[in-house]
This record gives C-alpha cells, structure tokens and sequence, in this order.
C-alpha cells in the first residue's frame, strides 16, 4: 500500500481550499466539476463553459484551427440568440462581430475578463454559500476520517 506524502492535500483540505479564491476552483478537475453542477442548478453554466472554451482558444496553434474555433465560440456564446449566449456587454459583443473574420488568439480576451469577473463577484460567492458546496465539503470531512482514521 502506498504511504501518502505529508504534503498531500486531503480531499478536505482541496474543498476547502477552493474557497480561498476561484482560481484555485478552477484549476482542480473536482472543483470545477462542483461548480458546474452548482451553475447549471442556476441555469448560468454558460458562463464557466465560455471561459474553459477561451482557455482552450488560447492554447491553440494551427491557423486554420484559430478560425474555426473562434467562429464555434462566436456562434456559440457571443452572436445575438446564440444557443449559450453569455451577458456581456454591446461594445464587447460589438468588437467582437467586427473582428470575428480575422480572429487572433486575443480576440475574446475582454469577454472572457468580464465573464471572470461576474463569476467571481456574482456567482462564486453564492456556490460557497451553497448546499451542493456545503455537503461535498460535509461528505468529504466524513470520507477523510474514514480514510486517515480507519479505527473510527
């Protein structure tokens, strides 16, 4: 049986620690899987799938490649009616539909920072706050103690 490193996070600690910042949410697969679950509970999952599509844009290096994913964006989350159109506002969505037919790997960068910034200020507060965090965090504790305390 492996022994765990000191310095190995519990699945307590990792819940927890999402709570320090969003960044730290996002970074860890578990995380960001609670926070999509608790998005689509408020039907606002368009937001964290709009700045994971960016993430993914921003990574990519063929040519053809950055049109083609810069129009499913586009049609996707930004054009009027788009099937997960995000709240952003018209000088954003604007710039954007003018640049679209050349697009840069920088051409959704403001949206993506206004879409960060309403998550963080709006719905990240609210996910701590939340049931769904509460009881992972809750059934994380109990799963620990019964992972690191078997005589419990």
């Amino acid at each position: 049986m492996p022994v765990k490193c000191c310095f190995h996070r519990s699945p307590t600690a990792e819940a927890v620690a999402w709570s320090e910042n969003m960044d730290t949410l996002l970074t860890s697969q578990a995380g960001l899987d609670a926070f999509r679950t608790f998005l689509k509970s408020e039907f606002s999952e368009e937001n964290v799938e709009f700045w994971l599509a960016c993430e993914d844009f921003k990574k990519t290096e063929c040519a053809e490649k950055i049109a083609s994913k810069a129009r499913m964006i586009y049609s996707e989350f930004i054009e009027a009616d788009a099937p997960k159109e995000i709240n952003i506002d018209f000088s954003t969505r604007d710039l954007i539909s003018k640049n679209i037919s050349e697009p840069t790997l920088k051409c959704f960068d403001e949206a993506q920072k206004l879409i960060y910034s309403l998550m963080a200020k709006d719905s990240f507060p609210r996910f701590l706050k939340s049931e769904i965090y509460k009881q992972l965090v809750n059934s994380k504790q109990v799963g620990n103690h019964k992972k690191w305390l078997p005589f419990l």
